[in-house]
């Protein structure tokens, strides 16, 4: 069977599924049953400075969005970081840690933007036994008003100086929280990097209002008639999240700097496109909160069994594979040509790929053949784009295939060529004639 087990920054762990810094790893009690149920390491929820207590709001903290069948796509959460005590966690922490020595535990620390607050902290987690703190850089929400989280993590100026002050004052590796609320993911990475972080992990939850009461006119959720933005997560971030940590993976400059993917996983396969593009491991808070912590095992049987059918032996076989095939548009290949292909067999004539293709796209598939009601592809009007792949409800019913070289493109009229095209050496380029 395949080995899955994880090496990050010299912190082991039996798997690389971690719990993502959130209300599912704030106490002992929560932590000892991910363990239990399996469960590769944590990420503390995170600690705040000594002084006056973290107050939440005691009302509503969550907004949803849900596909047509209740499924949860997304959450929106206003939940700030830990309301528990300082050394209560602290306690916790090396209890949890001294009984399960061989899960990687981590904690997430956020503290005002001042190298004291930095300093005076970091010696009481590094007591505590744990394998790596987390900066939180990235809470778009409550936090970020007070000068920390995400207002720290959109100046990449402050994230150099502060993982800075970290490497300076503790042994322990340092991992970076990066927010997704910024234009170019590079910069924070690269300024990571630039103050000595031993590794970054993205995304962070997204800035957002998920819905508003049309009863009330407040925000969901609604606290006595009033709402906030809040950080969204959960599938429906995952798209961004797959680019932004491609985006990191890629970029020559920080290319070697490990990443911890986070967004969205709800499944094997996403931990697996994950890695693939770059993450060395994942964490993963919505679908405990959804599923419970018992999903894991199904995370854990799903990547071994797809290893074991791939030959895939242990997680470096994966890790990174995708990133040499992700480039800018300029580079895709403009000689590829598919096209759609209905089967028959399996088609329900529901009509939807008509309907998609004819308001919307380009009028390429028929709904009526000798007079009765049959969709097939016009290959004249055909010009790849897989709209009708997307609607069609019946999976693989419609496919897309590659027509070969030297074949004729029967929209054109032309012969598909053998070489080798892109948009960098293409005639209607303005750039290629100057």
């Amino acid at each position: 069977m395949a080995d899955i087990s994880s090496n990050f920054l010299g912190i082991k762990s039996p798997n690389p599924f971690w719990l993502a810094s959130a209300p599912p790893t704030d106490k002992a009690y929560n932590v000892e049953r991910a363990f239990e149920a399996g469960w590769g390491g944590v990420v503390w929820k995170t600690l705040g400075e000594e002084g006056p207590p973290i107050v939440n709001v005691n009302g509503p903290r969550y907004g949803a969005i849900w596909g047509a069948d209740r499924r949860l796509l997304g959450l929106n959460n206003i939940e700030l970081i830990t309301d528990r005590d300082l050394y209560l966690n602290l306690r916790e922490i090396k209890e949890v840690k001294k009984k399960w020595s061989d899960r990687a535990m981590i904690v997430s620390i956020m503290v005002p933007c001042e190298e004291a607050a930095w300093k005076a902290i970091l010696p009481l987690v590094e007591e505590t036994g744990a394998d790596g703190i987390e900066l939180n850089f990235g809470c778009p929400h409550g936090m970020s008003e007070r000068g920390m989280g995400s207002s720290v993590g959109q100046v990449p100026e402050y994230i150099e100086m502060v993982a800075r002050w970290c490497k300076a004052h503790t042994r322990m590796p340092v991992i970076v929280k990066l927010t997704p609320n910024i234009t170019d993911i590079r910069y924070p990475a690269r300024a990571a990097q630039e103050g000595g972080a031993d590794a970054v992990s993205l995304i962070n939850t997204i800035s957002s209002i998920t819905s508003v009461n049309l009863d009330n006119f407040s925000p969901e959720p609604s606290i006595d008639g009033k709402g906030s933005h809040g950080g969204y997560c959960g599938p429906a971030v995952k798209p961004i999240a797959l680019n932004m940590v491609a985006e990191i993976a890629r970029d020559p400059e920080t290319s070697n700097l490990p990443i911890s993917g986070i967004g969205g996983v709800t499944t094997w396969r996403d931990a697996a496109e994950f890695l693939a593009l770059g993450a060395r491991n994942v964490q993963v808070c919505t679908a405990a909160m959804t599923y419970g912590f018992k999903i894991v095992e199904e995370m854990i049987s799903g990547l071994e069994n797809w290893m074991d059918d791939q030959g895939h032996k242990t997680l470096d076989d994966i890790i990174g594979r995708a990133v040499p095939n992700v480039t800018d548009w300029q580079y895709l290949n403009l000689n590829y040509i598919s096209k759609a292909k209905i089967d028959q067999d399996s088609c329900i004539k529901c009509g939807r790929c008509h309907i998609a293709c004819e308001d919307t796209s380009h009028q390429a598939i028929t709904s009526l053949v000798d007079g009765k009601r049959q969709f097939e592809v016009i290959e004249e009007e055909c010009v790849g784009c897989n709209l009708c792949v997307n609607v069609c409800p019946v999976e693989d019913c419609i496919t897309m295939e590659q027509l070969p070289a030297g074949s004729v493109d029967k929209r054109t009229g032309e012969k598909v060529p053998e070489a080798y095209g892109n948009w960098t050496e293409h005639p209607n380029n303005p750039s290629r004639a100057s």
